[in-house]
């Protein structure tokens, strides 16, 4: 069970209220504009971004993960457990020029970790405006400290009574800031217990509903009456919802017995261990509609948004200009209500103004009014939602559709009546100027050919189809760095380079090819018709095609139009009559890797400064492509010498069916330690399991030299006690600087007397042919390699015919952040519904049992240690012929 706000379980409520209510008041304490909670996961040396507080989600997309041994102020605090300090962009680039690239903004920084006795939780960290000196931020500092030491004691306690618990593996939730200005209405604030009944106003909503403190009854009713008299049922029905955890996703648009408007907002505050209560808020905005009409009758374009992407207001000529109707755009995310918005140009410049506080200025390209726009949208793309968006999903009442967002006035009917705003043929170009506020971005939009800088000199040609600036990729080559940081397979580059490199350009198709004894072979292809480059898969590098000459001679090859291209290569095969095509040579360190291929559905022409970022990306691409084959290769012969130290058979005897597995790490091309085996030994057979302590290739040799030392040892029938003793002198003697854990196990089938020696290995369990499973309780010694006189005493117990013995690792029972205890007890009961061997003479009924054991850990995509597993089951002897 993870901590994410989607899960019922009152613990994750409890832990999702903690972090809101933390980065709330950090982000008030410090002065600043955003900030937000990194929480560990389950992921092994994995930070996730738990709680954004006062940004959208989908912009900060590359940090909601991080792992803690980046050069990054977030994995420093949490993994040196120190204050990082950032007052301004020059010391950040001073101190992270990797963090500082990816937001090249002038803002400050504050990261505290946090801590409750020896354990680090996370990181609670906070953006503020710039300063000159870190000594300017030192009262904000400890007040942020003061908060994390609150939140680890909090989390410690939350954790206490549920282990496991304080871990976040899901998206985060994004929050709105408190509002930071002055209200030009008024605001009163309101508590409500659901046990209790009785609803508590402060001061300023009774004077803004005009109910002396004495003449209040206290009472929901009461309350709802006093709010809107016309809506009571429904202030009603929606307090209900919120205290059973299902508060409103948007705040919910009245009308006063006199018809002024009034917003109503409502939150769960968690008060364990009593049942969430009910938080609201009451805003009457005053005169604030009258600046509304106001902004209505501007001839430039206003919107605004809020901290989160919300539209709250859009004047027509905003509408016009951005091709959509205000009812499509107030009160839903920027992304969904202009798609073509969503574009990495733009958010760039959204990201700087919600960043720094001084306007951000720039031009945009709309796409033409007769193509349509196909772009994701940022909910599509698996954009997070909101902390009231996890818990309230809009219910069928409302359409499916949202309510209007809070804004400063209440949409009219005739907003939602309005036709959607015809194409205009002003300009393609529009100028945009975002003016940054503590609590909403306000926009201005017009067309370019009003602004004295306009673009001059661009014709339609040198515009992609998706409407991008050619300038806008310049900033490119730094998130497709960082973005190719994460991955690792030559599979995940290419998806990396689909998803950053395609959109910033406005192309359609890629295809990438890898170099192998001279031939190119396809390895990544999307948007060409299906089959087309089947033929060009595995092509030789003496062919004379546009893919392999730029690979040959070492430059890139630019074609402005499909016609263009076949002048240059006559007869060539076309996947489309119309287009543009760049072909660029995959060169890492002066090594050929391989080409990539960038299609476009319309002519353009590219710019030189194209041309040098498109290069540059090129190097990035196939330094990444080196390091993933690198990898990939490495870990296939890691994974082969796992394999070769493993027994190719298990030695068998009429009465014995024994299986084994054995499952590799998945953290890189680390060789796991881990082994089992069948010997025959004397009369019986001996069944062994072993478990040399780390990994790498020293942890792999050692345990194939503790494998045959006790295989040896094992055919000269020696007593356990004695097997282990002469192992463990072995491994002492080696001193490879490592311990092993082992547990071996004589058995005779014909009898079914075992006996069992053990080193510091899980206890082996076994299953009776009724299905009570037990854990064996064998007295056991200290590991291997530790102390040379240490006892390994023998246990005897007898294994019945039908009976299931079963030897593993702990990798199989051991999960970070859990008790082995627990994960032995889960093996067990899963072994009990395993089922009774087959009846069937030389039926292998334990293959099947193996594989059920093992198929959570085979199909996890984190497994942090390799697991071994040995199951043995007695037949019963033979009937002789009568």
């Amino acid at each position: 069970m993870t901590g994410s706000v989607e899960d019922p379980h009152p613990t994750a409520g409890r832990l999702a209220a903690l972090l809101i209510d933390a980065s709330t008041e950090a982000v008030s304490a410090a002065g600043g504009h955003a900030g937000g909670v990194y929480l560990r996961s389950r992921t092994p040396g994995l930070l996730r971004l738990a709680v954004l507080s006062g940004l959208p989600g989908p912009l900060f997309r590359p940090w909601w993960r991080l792992h803690f041994d980046r050069p990054f102020p977030v994995a420093d605090a949490y993994r040196l457990g120190v204050q990082v300090v950032l007052p301004n962009a020059t010391e950040t680039m001073r101190r992270y020029p990797q963090f500082a690239a990816g937001l090249p903004y002038q803002f400050g920084s504050l990261y505290v970790p946090v801590v409750a006795g020896s354990t680090t939780y996370g990181v609670l960290t906070v953006l503020r405006p710039a300063v000159t000196d870190a000594a300017d931020v030192l009262s904000e500092r400890d007040r942020v400290v003061r908060l994390a030491h609150e939140l680890g004691e909090a989390l410690r306690g939350l954790e206490d009574g549920h282990p496991g618990q304080v871990a976040w593996d899901g998206e985060p939730v994004c929050l709105r800031p408190p509002t930071a200005a002055t209200s030009v209405g008024r605001t009163g604030r309101f508590a409500w217990d659901p046990g209790a009944t009785d609803i508590t106003l402060d001061e300023d909503l009774h004077t803004l509903l005009g109910v002396p403190p004495s003449e209040f009854p206290g009472t929901v009713e009461a309350f709802a009456e006093a709010v809107a008299p016309s809506d009571a049922h429904r202030i009603l029905a929606t307090l209900r919802d919120t205290a059973a955890g299902r508060p409103p996703a948007l705040p919910l648009y009245l009308r006063d017995e006199d018809g002024e408007l009034r917003l109503l907002d409502l939150w769960n505050a968690y008060e364990p261990p009593a049942a969430p209560a009910v938080r609201g808020v009451v805003v009457a905005p005053g005169p604030a509609p009258t600046a509304d009409s106001a902004a209505d009758l501007l001839p430039d374009g206003v919107f605004c948004v809020d901290r989160l992407g919300l539209v709250v207001y859009a004047n027509p000529r905003a509408a016009q200009l951005l091709g959509r109707p205000r009812a499509e755009l107030v009160g839903r995310d920027l992304w969904e209500a202009v798609p073509w918005l969503a574009r990495p140009d733009f958010e760039d410049h959204l990201r700087a103004a919600l960043l720094t506080p001084d306007p951000v200025h720039f031009h945009l390209v709309r796409p033409s009014a007769q193509q349509p726009d196909t772009r994701p949208t940022a909910r599509d793309s698996g954009a997070p939602t909101t902390a009231r968006d996890t818990t309230a999903p809009r219910s069928a009442q409302d359409g499916g559709s949202p309510r209007p967002a809070p804004h400063s006035g209440s949409p009219s009917p005739a907003r939602d009546s309005e036709p959607a705003p015809q194409p205009s043929y002003e300009s393609d170009w529009l100028a945009l100027s975002v003016h940054p506020g503590p609590d909403r971005l306000t926009c201005t939009v017009r067309p370019a050919s009003r602004v004295k800088d306009s673009p001059a000199g661009q014709g339609p040609a040198e515009l992609s189809e998706a409407g991008v600036s050619p300038l806008a990729p310049l900033y490119r080559p730094i998130a497709l760095a960082i973005a190719l940081t994460e991955a690792v397979t030559a599979r995940q580059v290419s998806a990396v380079v689909m998803r950053e490199l395609l959109p910033a350009f406005g192309g359609r198709r890629l295809a990438i090819y890898l170099l192998q004894e001279r031939h190119l072979y396809l390895e990544w292809e999307t948007g060409f018709p299906k089959g087309f480059l089947t033929p060009f898969d595995g092509v030789d590098l003496d062919a004379h095609l546009p893919g392999v000459e730029t690979l040959t001679t070492g430059r890139p090859l630019f074609f402005d139009s499909m016609e263009q291209l076949t002048a240059a290569y006559p007869g060539i095969a076309l996947d489309a009559t119309e287009g543009a095509r760049a072909f660029l040579p995959l060169i890492a360190s002066g090594r050929a890797v391989g080409s990539c291929i960038l299609g476009f559905d319309r002519p353009r022409s590219f710019s030189t400064e194209e041309r040098t970022v498109l290069t540059a990306l090129a190097g990035l691409i196939a330094h990444a492509m080196e390091k993933a084959q690198r990898y990939e290769s490495e870990t296939a012969l890691a994974r082969g010498l796992q394999q070769a130290l493993l027994p190719r058979r298990l030695s068998a005897h009429p009465q014995l069916e024994t299986t084994g597995r054995y499952l590799p790490g998945t953290a890189g091309m680390d060789v796991g330690g881990d082994w089992y085996d069948v010997v025959e030994s004397g009369d019986g057979l001996a069944l062994v399991i072993g478990d040399v302590q780390g990994h790498g290739v020293q942890a792999a040799a050692t345990m194939g030299q503790l494998r045959s030392a006790v295989r040896a040892f094992a055919l000269g029938d020696r007593s356990p006690d004695e097997v282990m003793s002469s192992t463990n002198h072995l491994l002492i003697d080696l001193d490879p600087g490592l311990f092993a854990s082992c547990c071996y196990i004589r058995l005779d089938p014909a009898t079914g007397l075992a006996r069992a020696a053990r080193a510091g290995h899980p206890p082996p369990l076994l299953r009776s042919p009724d299905g009570r499973t037990r854990v064996l309780d064998l007295p056991g010694g200290v590991v291997l390699g530790v102390a040379p006189r240490a006892p390994y005493p023998v246990t005897e117990f007898q294994v019945e015919p039908g009976a299931i013995l079963a030897l593993y690792t702990d990798g199989l029972v051991e999960r970070p952040g859990s008790d082995i205890d627990e994960g032995i007890t889960a093996l067990r009961v899963a072994l009990a519904k395993a089922g009774a061997p087959s009846a069937r003479p030389g039926g292998r009924f334990l293959a099947g049992v193996a594989d059920r054991l093992t198929a959570t850990a085979r199909h996890a995509l984190d497994r942090p240690d390799d697991i071994a597993l040995l199951l043995a089951t007695r037949r019963a002897a033979p009937q002789g012929p009568p």
